[in-house]
């Protein structure tokens, strides 16, 4: 070939320059697009309404319940894992190449959405099959429940006006156990019972035969028992539509002063190091250098302070994230809804109505910290009166959707 017929006309430049030109803008837009989702998806979110650590009053609660679903965002929540004592992880899931793996997440996220919008919800929770349940000793019970679950509907018909799912639905089910066996599903409530739970779940998928031979850490970080995000969508949805779905709530306050207790009042070398140096070093003027390195000794009102910060200096956790957000219960319609408050009857009643072994019983014991008294309002009262009435009431409007949603009590403040 001469050298001059080597050389592309104008035309040919022209095009060449023209597709080159479109595939790096198509690819910036999917960059772009996709960065925006992940940070409406996944970025850390205030509560119902902006707060900083300077405690500036929050909106009046009355216009909060217009639209209370509405207005809040996904969250980044940490997940269990074994990591020393280490519980927690940050959610993400990006392997290969990195310009490829984001064009696929864009395209995936864009479609698992569309196929989580048409996807037939129930429009109503379903009755209970108490065919199982002979004793008439759980009339009373019984009732409870259905007062529960008929409150939990009218709330979420009255304020959900969620068209569509404003998160990713492997992230919405990735607290939601699964046993097969007796097809039940449980979303997850640290401090609420989680542990016990998680062993008697065990027991009913045959990997133990006690409630009561099991150990915190073989609960925590055996990977025993299998988690609904682990399911492809097909299976995610069929079990959603099909099994009994339960979830076991607590006072978001006992919740909380609970969950501060437990991990920040007992050495635990996650919990310290990752939130407590960064609690510390914000949020304690003139700590000393020791503070700063081991993260311990972080005080109740410290902790409050990062709760309530809108630019927290370390991502929130499932043992205080809110029960709206790990369990989503206006968009996954909960069969059974138990309280901590009223926890053995209420999950031996549970057990009874899924046709569980006679002879398993909910267990009564402490997880952790056994010589501890528990945490009850008498408790909750004496971390409260260290906190200001300002603070105390920024607590509450944090887990004004909580209170709301499963009509607990709003705390004397």
């Amino acid at each position: 070939m001469q050298p001059s017929e080597m050389v592309m006309n104008p035309k040919q430049v022209f095009l060449s320059v023209l597709i080159f030109g479109v595939a790096g803008l198509l690819l910036f837009m999917y960059l772009q697009v996709w960065i925006e989702e992940q940070h409406t998806g996944w970025g850390p979110v205030n509560s119902l309404q902006p707060i900083n650590p300077k405690f500036h009053m929050s909106e009046d609660p009355k216009n909060k319940e217009e639209n209370l679903l509405n207005s809040e965002r996904p969250i980044r929540v940490f997940t269990e894992k074994n990591r020393s004592q280490g519980e927690a992880q940050v959610l993400s899931r990006t392997t290969g190449s990195p310009t490829i793996q984001l064009i696929e997440n864009h395209q995936g996220s864009k479609t698992l959405f569309r196929k989580f919008s048409e996807m037939n919800w129930p429009v109503d929770i379903r009755p209970l099959n108490k065919s199982l349940v002979a004793d008439s000793k759980w009339k009373r019970i019984d009732a409870t429940q259905e007062k529960r679950r008929s409150f939990l509907q009218a709330f979420c018909k009255k304020y959900g006006g969620v068209s569509r799912p404003q998160s990713h639905l492997f992230h919405m089910v990735s607290r939601i156990y699964v046993e097969d066996k007796h097809k039940i599903l449980y979303c997850e409530v640290p401090k609420a019972g989680c542990s016990n739970w998680k062993r008697i779940l065990m027991v009913l998928n045959g990997l133990a035969p006690s409630a009561y031979n099991i150990s915190h850490d073989a609960v925590h970080y055996g990977k025993h028992l299998k988690k609904l995000d682990g399911f492809d969508l097909k299976g995610i949805y069929a079990r959603l539509n099909t099994y009994t779905k339960t979830v076991f709530v607590r006072d978001p306050m006992e919740r909380l002063v609970s969950a501060f207790r437990d991990k920040f009042e007992h050495p635990n070398s996650y919990y310290h190091p990752v939130f407590g140096k960064a609690i510390i070093k914000k949020y304690r003027p003139n700590a000393c250098e020791e503070e700063l390195n081991n993260g311990s000794g972080v005080k109740f009102k410290e902790f409050i302070h990062y709760l309530l910060d809108s630019h927290r200096p370390v991502g929130m956790d499932i043992h205080w994230e809110k029960i709206s957000k790990l369990c989503y219960p206006c968009l996954i319609h909960y069969d059974f809804v138990g309280k901590f408050e009223t926890l053995e009857e209420d999950a031996n009643y549970f057990l009874q109505l899924i046709g569980a072994p006679k002879r398993l019983k909910f267990p009564n014991f402490k997880d952790r910290h056994s010589s501890d008294k528990r945490t009850n309002a008498q408790v909750v009262r004496q971390y409260l009166k260290d906190l200001t009435r300002t603070e105390r009431q920024l607590i509450y409007d944090f887990y004004y959707l909580d209170y709301l949603m499963f009509n607990y009590t709003t705390p004397f403040l």
